[in-house]
Protein backbone atom coordinates (compact mmCIF):
# COMPACT_ATOMS: atom_id res chain seq x y z
CA UNK A 1 0.00 0.00 0.00
CA UNK A 2 1.10 3.69 -1.36
CA UNK A 3 2.41 4.77 2.59
CA UNK A 4 0.91 8.69 2.14
CA UNK A 5 -2.16 6.84 1.07
CA UNK A 6 -1.61 4.82 4.34
CA UNK A 7 -0.97 7.60 6.76
CA UNK A 8 -4.28 8.93 5.43
CA UNK A 9 -6.18 6.29 6.27
CA UNK A 10 -5.06 5.78 9.57
CA UNK A 11 -6.65 9.08 10.30
CA UNK A 12 -9.31 9.02 8.67
CA UNK A 13 -10.43 5.60 10.40
CA UNK A 14 -10.18 7.72 13.70
CA UNK A 15 -13.00 9.96 15.28
CA UNK A 16 -12.20 13.76 14.38
CA UNK A 17 -10.46 15.74 17.11
CA UNK A 18 -11.37 18.97 16.52
CA UNK A 19 -12.69 20.23 19.92
CA UNK A 20 -14.17 16.71 21.02
CA UNK A 21 -12.45 14.69 23.34
CA UNK A 22 -11.21 11.34 21.46
CA UNK A 23 -9.22 8.91 23.37
CA UNK A 24 -6.29 6.92 21.24
CA UNK A 25 -6.28 2.90 21.71
CA UNK A 26 -4.23 2.26 24.81
CA UNK A 27 -1.18 0.90 24.60
CA UNK A 28 0.90 0.43 27.79
CA UNK A 29 -0.53 2.62 31.02
CA UNK A 30 0.67 5.71 30.79
CA UNK A 31 1.22 8.84 33.17
CA UNK A 32 -1.32 11.82 31.80
CA UNK A 33 -0.73 15.22 33.89
CA UNK A 34 -3.36 17.09 36.02
CA UNK A 35 -4.64 20.48 35.76
CA UNK A 36 -3.45 20.79 39.40
CA UNK A 37 -0.16 19.25 38.49
CA UNK A 38 -0.24 22.65 35.87
CA UNK A 39 -0.99 24.76 38.80
CA UNK A 40 1.87 23.66 40.99
CA UNK A 41 4.15 23.98 38.55
CA UNK A 42 3.56 27.77 38.63
CA UNK A 43 3.75 27.81 42.53
CA UNK A 44 7.01 25.82 42.78
CA UNK A 45 9.42 26.85 45.08
CA UNK A 46 12.83 27.50 43.45
CA UNK A 47 15.81 26.30 45.74
CA UNK A 48 19.25 28.87 45.76
CA UNK A 49 21.24 25.58 44.42
CA UNK A 50 18.76 25.26 41.47
CA UNK A 51 19.10 28.82 40.70
CA UNK A 52 22.53 28.82 40.41
CA UNK A 53 22.31 26.23 37.81
CA UNK A 54 20.37 28.32 35.62
CA UNK A 55 22.84 31.31 36.40
CA UNK A 56 25.36 28.69 35.07
CA UNK A 57 23.36 28.21 31.56
CA UNK A 58 22.67 31.22 31.34
CA UNK A 59 26.27 32.52 31.73
CA UNK A 60 26.95 29.57 28.99
CA UNK A 61 24.84 31.94 26.69
CA UNK A 62 26.56 35.41 27.84
CA UNK A 63 30.21 34.37 27.30
CA UNK A 64 29.57 32.69 24.20
CA UNK A 65 27.42 35.62 22.71
CA UNK A 66 28.76 38.71 24.55
CA UNK A 67 29.56 40.29 21.01
CA UNK A 68 26.55 39.79 19.36
CA UNK A 69 24.71 40.91 22.99
CA UNK A 70 26.81 44.22 22.92
CA UNK A 71 26.16 44.52 19.37
CA UNK A 72 24.71 48.30 18.50
CA UNK A 73 22.88 46.17 15.94
CA UNK A 74 21.55 43.60 17.89
CA UNK A 75 17.74 45.33 18.87
CA UNK A 76 17.49 46.01 15.00
CA UNK A 77 18.48 42.16 13.54
CA UNK A 78 16.43 41.27 16.55
CA UNK A 79 13.06 43.06 15.53
CA UNK A 80 14.27 41.69 11.87
CA UNK A 81 13.92 37.66 13.11
CA UNK A 82 10.50 38.72 14.99
CA UNK A 83 9.34 39.97 11.99
CA UNK A 84 10.03 36.68 9.89
CA UNK A 85 8.90 34.60 12.73
CA UNK A 86 5.40 36.33 12.64
CA UNK A 87 5.45 36.42 8.61
CA UNK A 88 6.36 32.82 9.28
CA UNK A 89 8.92 32.81 7.19
CA UNK A 90 10.99 30.15 8.76
CA UNK A 91 13.69 30.42 5.74
CA UNK A 92 14.38 33.54 6.78
CA UNK A 93 14.69 33.65 9.85
CA UNK A 94 17.22 30.34 10.24
CA UNK A 95 19.11 30.67 7.08
CA UNK A 96 20.84 33.43 8.12
CA UNK A 97 24.14 32.83 10.60
CA UNK A 98 23.72 36.29 11.97
CA UNK A 99 19.86 35.98 12.90
CA UNK A 100 20.82 32.38 14.23
CA UNK A 101 22.81 34.08 16.76
CA UNK A 102 20.38 36.37 17.34
CA UNK A 103 17.96 33.61 18.04
CA UNK A 104 19.70 31.83 20.10
CA UNK A 105 20.31 34.93 22.28
CA UNK A 106 17.55 35.90 22.91
CA UNK A 107 14.93 32.60 22.89
CA UNK A 108 17.26 29.76 23.16
CA UNK A 109 18.49 30.07 26.72
CA UNK A 110 14.65 29.58 28.30
CA UNK A 111 14.73 26.53 26.05
CA UNK A 112 17.78 25.01 27.01
CA UNK A 113 16.95 25.62 30.81
CA UNK A 114 12.98 24.00 29.96
CA UNK A 115 15.13 21.07 28.27
CA UNK A 116 17.54 20.25 30.56
CA UNK A 117 14.61 19.86 33.48
CA UNK A 118 12.67 17.93 30.95
CA UNK A 119 15.65 15.51 30.48
CA UNK A 120 16.06 15.54 34.55
CA UNK A 121 12.47 14.43 34.38
CA UNK A 122 12.60 11.40 32.33
CA UNK A 123 16.39 10.12 34.27
CA UNK A 124 15.08 6.74 34.90
CA UNK A 125 14.08 6.13 31.34
CA UNK A 126 17.35 7.48 30.42
CA UNK A 127 19.11 5.30 31.80
CA UNK A 128 17.78 1.97 30.10
CA UNK A 129 19.48 4.07 26.51
CA UNK A 130 23.15 4.70 27.77
CA UNK A 131 25.12 2.79 25.76
CA UNK A 132 29.49 2.07 26.57
CA UNK A 133 31.23 5.14 25.42
CA UNK A 134 33.09 4.39 22.18
CA UNK A 135 36.51 4.65 24.22
CA UNK A 136 35.33 2.46 26.77
CA UNK A 137 37.94 3.77 29.51
CA UNK A 138 37.66 6.63 32.21
CA UNK A 139 40.12 9.10 31.83
CA UNK A 140 41.96 10.75 35.03
CA UNK A 141 41.60 8.02 37.00
CA UNK A 142 42.59 8.54 41.20
CA UNK A 143 44.50 6.16 42.47
CA UNK A 144 44.40 4.90 46.12
CA UNK A 145 48.14 4.56 47.83
CA UNK A 146 48.12 1.59 49.67
CA UNK A 147 50.52 1.34 52.81
CA UNK A 148 53.29 0.03 50.65
CA UNK A 149 53.20 2.74 47.90
CA UNK A 150 51.45 0.47 45.54
CA UNK A 151 48.81 1.79 43.62
CA UNK A 152 44.85 0.64 42.99
CA UNK A 153 41.99 2.60 40.66
CA UNK A 154 39.48 3.35 43.05
CA UNK A 155 36.36 1.34 42.70
CA UNK A 156 34.07 3.97 40.61
CA UNK A 157 37.15 3.70 38.17
CA UNK A 158 36.64 0.71 37.24
CA UNK A 159 33.05 1.65 36.05
CA UNK A 160 32.41 1.54 32.19
CA UNK A 161 31.56 4.47 31.26
CA UNK A 162 28.52 5.13 29.53
CA UNK A 163 27.12 7.37 26.73
CA UNK A 164 23.69 8.88 25.98
CA UNK A 165 23.34 9.48 22.18
CA UNK A 166 20.52 12.17 21.26
CA UNK A 167 19.08 12.93 17.30
CA UNK A 168 17.51 15.73 17.36
CA UNK A 169 14.95 16.72 14.77
CA UNK A 170 15.13 20.55 14.18
CA UNK A 171 17.38 20.79 17.29
CA UNK A 172 20.24 24.04 17.74
CA UNK A 173 21.08 25.94 20.37
CA UNK A 174 18.44 24.91 23.14
CA UNK A 175 19.08 21.09 22.87
CA UNK A 176 23.10 21.33 22.40
CA UNK A 177 23.13 23.39 25.98
CA UNK A 178 20.25 21.26 27.25
CA UNK A 179 22.66 18.40 27.29
CA UNK A 180 25.31 19.88 28.87
CA UNK A 181 23.46 21.00 31.38
CA UNK A 182 21.89 17.45 32.17
CA UNK A 183 25.52 15.47 32.22
CA UNK A 184 27.09 18.61 34.53
CA UNK A 185 23.97 17.13 37.19
CA UNK A 186 25.23 12.78 36.11
CA UNK A 187 28.42 11.67 37.94
CA UNK A 188 31.48 11.74 36.60
CA UNK A 189 34.87 9.71 36.19
CA UNK A 190 36.36 12.25 39.08
CA UNK A 191 33.26 11.89 41.38
CA UNK A 192 32.65 9.09 44.33
CA UNK A 193 29.18 8.03 42.87
CA UNK A 194 28.99 4.13 42.23
CA UNK A 195 27.23 4.82 39.09
CA UNK A 196 28.97 4.73 35.41
CA UNK A 197 30.51 8.10 34.37
CA UNK A 198 27.73 9.48 31.67
CA UNK A 199 29.21 11.12 28.97
CA UNK A 200 26.42 12.83 25.52
CA UNK A 201 26.81 13.05 22.43
CA UNK A 202 23.94 15.12 20.27
CA UNK A 203 23.49 15.49 16.62
CA UNK A 204 21.22 18.48 15.63
CA UNK A 205 19.20 18.06 12.01
CA UNK A 206 18.05 20.91 10.42
CA UNK A 207 18.41 23.19 7.36
CA UNK A 208 19.45 25.62 8.80
CA UNK A 209 23.11 26.73 9.09
CA UNK A 210 23.71 26.08 12.93
CA UNK A 211 27.27 25.27 12.81
CA UNK A 212 29.12 28.69 13.90
CA UNK A 213 26.36 28.64 17.47
CA UNK A 214 27.48 25.20 17.85
CA UNK A 215 30.94 26.11 17.76
CA UNK A 216 30.68 28.80 20.26
CA UNK A 217 28.79 27.53 22.65
CA UNK A 218 30.13 23.61 22.81
CA UNK A 219 33.52 25.95 23.44
CA UNK A 220 31.41 27.68 26.15
CA UNK A 221 30.11 24.61 27.46
CA UNK A 222 33.58 22.82 27.54
CA UNK A 223 35.79 25.28 28.69
CA UNK A 224 36.12 27.35 31.80
CA UNK A 225 34.34 30.69 31.75
CA UNK A 226 36.42 33.97 32.10
CA UNK A 227 37.45 34.47 35.24
CA UNK A 228 38.80 38.32 36.74
CA UNK A 229 42.54 38.45 36.73
CA UNK A 230 42.12 39.61 40.34
CA UNK A 231 40.24 35.91 41.52
CA UNK A 232 41.86 34.33 44.51
CA UNK A 233 44.09 31.36 44.02
CA UNK A 234 40.77 28.93 45.46
CA UNK A 235 38.30 30.82 43.20
CA UNK A 236 40.30 29.92 40.18
CA UNK A 237 40.84 25.90 40.76
CA UNK A 238 36.83 25.96 41.48
CA UNK A 239 36.34 27.42 37.70
CA UNK A 240 35.78 24.61 35.64
CA UNK A 241 34.00 24.04 32.88
CA UNK A 242 30.29 22.83 32.84
CA UNK A 243 31.16 19.79 31.57
CA UNK A 244 34.87 18.33 30.45
CA UNK A 245 35.43 18.09 26.28
CA UNK A 246 35.72 14.30 27.44
CA UNK A 247 32.15 13.95 28.05
CA UNK A 248 30.46 15.92 25.45
CA UNK A 249 30.16 15.66 21.67
CA UNK A 250 28.07 17.43 19.38
CA UNK A 251 27.52 17.55 15.29
CA UNK A 252 25.39 19.24 12.51
CA UNK A 253 23.48 17.34 10.12
CA UNK A 254 22.22 19.98 7.49
CA UNK A 255 19.38 18.96 5.74
CA UNK A 256 15.57 18.88 5.55
CA UNK A 257 14.40 16.16 7.88
CA UNK A 258 10.94 16.05 5.60
CA UNK A 259 13.01 14.98 2.71
CA UNK A 260 14.85 12.04 4.71
CA UNK A 261 13.61 8.52 3.21
CA UNK A 262 12.99 5.35 5.18
CA UNK A 263 16.44 4.27 3.65
CA UNK A 264 18.47 6.61 5.14
CA UNK A 265 17.70 7.36 8.43
CA UNK A 266 19.36 3.87 9.82
CA UNK A 267 22.49 5.42 8.88
CA UNK A 268 22.28 8.85 10.60
CA UNK A 269 19.98 7.19 13.61
CA UNK A 270 22.74 3.89 14.05
CA UNK A 271 22.43 0.69 15.52
CA UNK A 272 22.15 1.66 19.22
CA UNK A 273 18.93 2.74 21.62
CA UNK A 274 19.15 6.85 20.91
CA UNK A 275 16.91 9.33 21.98
CA UNK A 276 15.29 11.30 19.24
CA UNK A 277 13.40 14.63 19.90
CA UNK A 278 11.06 17.05 18.70
CA UNK A 279 11.39 20.10 20.91
CA UNK A 280 9.40 23.08 18.98
CA UNK A 281 9.18 21.05 16.02
CA UNK A 282 6.59 18.72 15.08
CA UNK A 283 3.67 21.44 15.15
CA UNK A 284 5.72 23.69 12.44
CA UNK A 285 6.05 20.43 10.59
CA UNK A 286 2.71 19.84 11.00
CA UNK A 287 2.02 23.06 9.82
CA UNK A 288 4.16 24.02 7.11
CA UNK A 289 5.02 20.28 5.95
CA UNK A 290 1.62 18.75 5.75
CA UNK A 291 -0.21 15.89 7.16
CA UNK A 292 1.31 13.54 4.46
CA UNK A 293 4.36 14.58 4.60
CA UNK A 294 5.16 14.95 8.35
CA UNK A 295 3.13 11.24 8.94
CA UNK A 296 4.99 10.17 6.19
CA UNK A 297 8.13 11.17 7.80
CA UNK A 298 7.15 9.92 11.80
CA UNK A 299 6.49 6.21 10.09
CA UNK A 300 9.86 6.37 8.47
CA UNK A 301 11.25 6.69 11.50
CA UNK A 302 9.37 4.28 13.30
CA UNK A 303 10.11 1.50 10.81
CA UNK A 304 14.24 2.88 11.56
CA UNK A 305 14.54 3.70 14.96
CA UNK A 306 16.71 0.86 17.16
CA UNK A 307 14.27 -1.04 19.26
CA UNK A 308 14.41 0.58 22.99
CA UNK A 309 14.85 4.45 21.75
CA UNK A 310 13.01 6.64 23.20
CA UNK A 311 10.61 9.61 21.58
CA UNK A 312 10.27 12.86 23.59
CA UNK A 313 8.38 15.64 22.15
CA UNK A 314 8.31 19.24 23.58
CA UNK A 315 5.69 21.96 21.89
CA UNK A 316 3.67 24.99 22.77
CA UNK A 317 0.31 24.12 24.82
CA UNK A 318 -3.36 23.93 23.84
CA UNK A 319 -4.40 25.73 20.76
CA UNK A 320 -0.83 27.00 20.31
CA UNK A 321 -0.10 23.63 18.91
CA UNK A 322 -3.16 22.60 16.27
CA UNK A 323 -2.83 21.61 12.42
CA UNK A 324 -5.14 22.87 10.05
CA UNK A 325 -6.30 19.32 8.01
CA UNK A 326 -7.73 18.67 4.72
CA UNK A 327 -10.21 20.57 2.19
CA UNK A 328 -12.23 22.33 5.26
CA UNK A 329 -9.12 23.18 7.03
CA UNK A 330 -10.53 21.20 10.64
CA UNK A 331 -7.98 22.23 13.16
CA UNK A 332 -6.71 19.28 15.03
CA UNK A 333 -4.57 19.28 18.32
CA UNK A 334 -1.07 18.05 17.58
CA UNK A 335 -0.99 15.64 20.39
CA UNK A 336 -3.74 14.21 19.02
CA UNK A 337 -2.66 13.76 15.64
CA UNK A 338 0.72 12.62 16.87
CA UNK A 339 -0.94 9.89 18.98
CA UNK A 340 -3.32 8.30 15.77
CA UNK A 341 -0.07 8.08 13.96
CA UNK A 342 2.23 6.20 16.45
CA UNK A 343 -0.16 4.20 18.82
CA UNK A 344 -1.49 2.74 15.86
CA UNK A 345 1.21 0.98 15.39
CA UNK A 346 0.51 -1.35 18.14
CA UNK A 347 -2.30 -3.17 16.23
CA UNK A 348 -0.17 -2.04 12.60
CA UNK A 349 3.12 -2.20 13.37
CA UNK A 350 6.11 -0.24 10.27
CA UNK A 351 8.94 -2.43 10.16
CA UNK A 352 8.44 -4.33 13.15
CA UNK A 353 8.04 -1.62 15.70
CA UNK A 354 5.36 -0.23 17.52
CA UNK A 355 5.47 2.59 19.96
CA UNK A 356 4.49 2.59 23.42
CA UNK A 357 3.26 5.52 25.33
CA UNK A 358 5.18 6.31 28.71
CA UNK A 359 4.29 9.75 29.78
CA UNK A 360 1.91 12.26 28.40
CA UNK A 361 1.63 16.22 29.64
CA UNK A 362 -0.75 18.61 28.21
CA UNK A 363 0.45 21.71 30.27
CA UNK A 364 3.35 21.66 32.51
CA UNK A 365 5.26 25.06 33.66
CA UNK A 366 9.12 26.02 33.73
CA UNK A 367 9.92 28.48 35.93
CA UNK A 368 12.91 30.78 36.37
CA UNK A 369 14.65 31.78 39.57
CA UNK A 370 12.68 34.96 40.66
CA UNK A 371 9.68 37.00 39.30
CA UNK A 372 10.20 36.10 35.18
CA UNK A 373 14.03 35.48 35.62
CA UNK A 374 14.15 38.85 37.88
CA UNK A 375 17.08 36.73 40.43
CA UNK A 376 18.93 35.93 37.53
CA UNK A 377 21.60 37.95 35.92
CA UNK A 378 21.60 38.44 31.87
CA UNK A 379 21.64 41.18 29.60
CA UNK A 380 17.87 40.37 28.12
CA UNK A 381 14.77 39.73 30.22
CA UNK A 382 13.52 36.32 30.39
CA UNK A 383 10.09 34.60 30.73
CA UNK A 384 9.01 31.39 31.97
CA UNK A 385 7.65 29.05 29.64
CA UNK A 386 4.24 26.47 29.38
CA UNK A 387 4.83 23.43 27.38
CA UNK A 388 3.30 19.90 26.59
CA UNK A 389 5.61 16.68 26.78
CA UNK A 390 4.66 13.27 25.64
CA UNK A 391 7.46 10.53 25.97
CA UNK A 392 7.12 7.15 24.03
CA UNK A 393 9.28 3.71 23.74
CA UNK A 394 9.79 1.88 20.20
CA UNK A 395 9.60 -1.65 20.83
CA UNK A 396 9.77 -4.74 18.76
CA UNK A 397 6.13 -5.80 17.19
CA UNK A 398 7.10 -9.79 17.28
CA UNK A 399 7.94 -9.57 21.07
CA UNK A 400 4.93 -10.39 23.77
CA UNK A 401 3.81 -7.56 25.69
CA UNK A 402 4.12 -9.80 28.61
CA UNK A 403 7.86 -10.26 28.04
CA UNK A 404 8.02 -6.69 27.79
CA UNK A 405 6.84 -6.30 31.16
CA UNK A 406 8.91 -8.75 32.44
CA UNK A 407 11.60 -6.66 30.54
CA UNK A 408 11.02 -3.79 32.00
CA UNK A 409 10.50 -5.30 35.55
CA UNK A 410 14.05 -6.71 35.14
CA UNK A 411 15.13 -2.84 34.42
CA UNK A 412 13.38 -1.73 37.68
CA UNK A 413 14.89 -3.93 39.67
CA UNK A 414 18.55 -3.03 38.19
CA UNK A 415 18.21 0.30 38.93
CA UNK A 416 16.84 -0.20 42.78
CA UNK A 417 20.13 -2.24 43.10
CA UNK A 418 21.99 0.21 41.66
Amino acid sequence: MDLNLHSEMRLKRSTPAANTKSRPKKGPATLSSKETEDERGQKRTISPEERKRQQRVLDVFRHAFSEVLSSPSFTDTLQSVKQALYDRDFARAFGNPEYLEVYAARWSPTRALCYASVLERIRDHLQSLSCPAPNNTVQNQEVHQDGDGEGEPLAHDLLTPRQLNIFSIGGGAAELVALGAFLSHQPSSSSSSSSPPLSGAITLLDSGPWEAVVTKLTEALTTPPPISKYASEAARLANAAMVPPSRFAASVLRQDVLALDRSSLPAVLGAAPLLVTLLFTLNELFTAGGLRRTTTLLLNLTAAVPVGSLLLVVDSPGSYSEAAVGKEAKRYPMHWLLDRVLLATRDEPVGGRRWAKLESHESLWFRLAGEQGGGLDYPIALENMRYQMHLYRAEDANQDEDEEEEEEEERDGDKNDD
